[in-house]
């Protein structure tokens, strides 16, 4: 199973650089993802240091600066379109996206078929979550096991101005899907709408009580704190004919 330690927070573009950095193949994901023909952007995805831990990176940069503002139907018939998705990769996409939409929904107090996406609906985020559905698919599992999501406080930018951290889609897929969130003295917003919704999307189980660590991958934030901003996932197994250390 993997786990999601999510302690400083979780985001789109975090949770894809973690995967990569887990083994999910980089290949057969920029062939997935140039398959969905989208254009007006590139991805860069290197390697970089948080509080001196290393990390992958995995960015979304645009080339053309319009806002699209899309409906869920639209994003879906754009992911429904990507030829090299699995149409399992294409199902938890479209699962992350509802969160979503759910959330936008309730905090515009509009029926969700009348909800349009900025920040969600972009580009970027598009490619963040269809990237995550990939590199889960590739990965080749199932079960995920997600950690407290840890969160900043003040106020975060936005198309309708300043909101408070949490940020009401963050509230609202709390709200729905039971995870844990922690307030830090962290002046940012940690947790995206976008990374919360991967979380409610992928959560199947509670972490084991024992297990081994088989791999772990590494995803790098944008944003510099105080404590080392990155997203560690873990490979675990439970098997119980290994010893525990002692």
């Amino acid at each position: 199973m993997l786990y999601f330690e999510c302690f400083s927070g979780i985001s789109g573009d975090m949770s894809v650089a973690a995967l990569l950095d887990l083994g999910a193949n980089q290949e057969i994901l920029l062939d997935a993802l140039n398959s969905l023909k989208l254009e007006g952007y590139k991805i860069e995805i290197g390697r970089r240091q948080k509080c001196g831990i290393d990390g992958a990176s995995f960015n979304v940069l645009l080339t053309n600066h319009e806002h699209h503002h899309r409906g869920i139907i639209e994003i879906e018939q754009i992911i429904d379109a990507g030829e090299l998705i699995t149409p399992k990769a294409k199902d938890l996409a479209k699962k992350i996206f509802n969160y979503v939409a759910r959330a936008e929904s309730l905090a515009h107090a509009k029926p969700i078929e009348q909800v349009h996406f900025h920040e969600v609906g972009a580009i970027d985020s598009i490619i963040d979550i269809v990237a995550v559905a990939v590199c889960i698919d590739n990965l080749g599992i199932d079960e995920i096991a997600v950690s407290t999501l840890y969160e900043g406080q003040g106020y975060a930018k936005c198309q309708h101005g300043k909101m408070p951290v949490p940020v009401p889609a963050v509230v609202n897929i709390a709200k729905e899907s039971g995870l844990a969130i922690k307030i830090t003295n962290t002046t940012a917003e940690m947790i995206t709408p976008t990374g919360i919704a991967i979380a409610a999307a992928l959560k199947t189980a509670p972490l084991p009580e024992q297990f081994s660590i088989e791999k772990v991958g590494i995803g790098t934030g944008q944003k510099d704190f105080e404590h080392a901003n990155i997203l560690r996932v873990m490979q675990l197994s439970s098997d119980k004919k290994k010893v525990p250390y002692k």
